[in-house]
């Protein structure tokens, strides 16, 4: 499977552990876990649900006639999406990982945005090693950009100009989340976030 799809499936599975939704109100709120500029088709999310429901993570339900007779969808739009107990143990499976995977560009804000789910000592982990990838990446943008200074025009240095400090700002971001993290639930590692905790909120900026 390609990582886009594992971390598609990782949303959905994530967004009915709450609540059954349809594919149009489950297409709506991906957006808002995977952001604008990963808009979800349902030439993406059909295939994903029927593999979802083929391994038994998910179900199926026809709602009842009375949709039906409004003749304002087709039948997509009547079929509601449930999360099964085996879908909830593999939820909770993704959501404990704490390996690259889970902190890289394609998958953090995923990841984040089910923070409320996950052990604090997961959050941890996971906040972390995005710190350190990010730390990683500045040391590297730093010196290409002492190397560049003489050689490049005044907007693409402006360019990397931004990119470095939109970097620093998460840098920043991940500290103050990370010292949250540690004073309120370092003695408590299974303890989970208050659902109304902003750390928590799906679709939250990092700004």
């Amino acid at each position: 499977m390609s990582r886009r799809g594992a971390i598609l499936e990782l949303a959905v599975l994530g967004l009915l552990h709450d609540q059954p939704l349809h594919g149009y109100e489950l297409r709506k709120r991906l957006a808002g876990v995977l952001g604008a500029f990963r808009a979800v088709s349902f030439g993406s999310l059909y295939p994903c649900l029927k593999g979802l429901v083929e391994r038994g993570w998910i179900s199926e339900s026809e709602a009842d006639s009375s949709a039906r007779q409004t003749g304002l969808a087709g039948k997509r739009s009547r079929i509601t999406y449930e999360l099964t107990a085996e879908g909830k143990e593999q939820f909770q499976t993704l959501m404990a990982q704490t390996g690259p995977a889970s902190w890289e560009d394609e998958t953090f804000d995923v990841h984040f945005a089910f923070f409320g789910r996950a052990s604090s000592d997961v959050r941890l982990r996971i906040l972390e090693g995005r710190r350190s990838r990010l730390e990683e990446r500045l040391d590297i943008a730093r010196e290409h950009s002492r190397e560049r200074r003489e050689r490049t025009d005044s907007y693409t240095a402006e360019l990397h100009r931004h990119g470095l400090e939109s970097t620093e700002r998460e840098v920043r971001w991940l500290s103050e989340l990370i010292e949250t993290e540690r004073s309120a639930y370092g003695s408590n590692p299974t303890h989970p976030h208050h659902p109304h905790d902003p750390a928590t909120t799906v679709g939250d900026d990092k700004e």
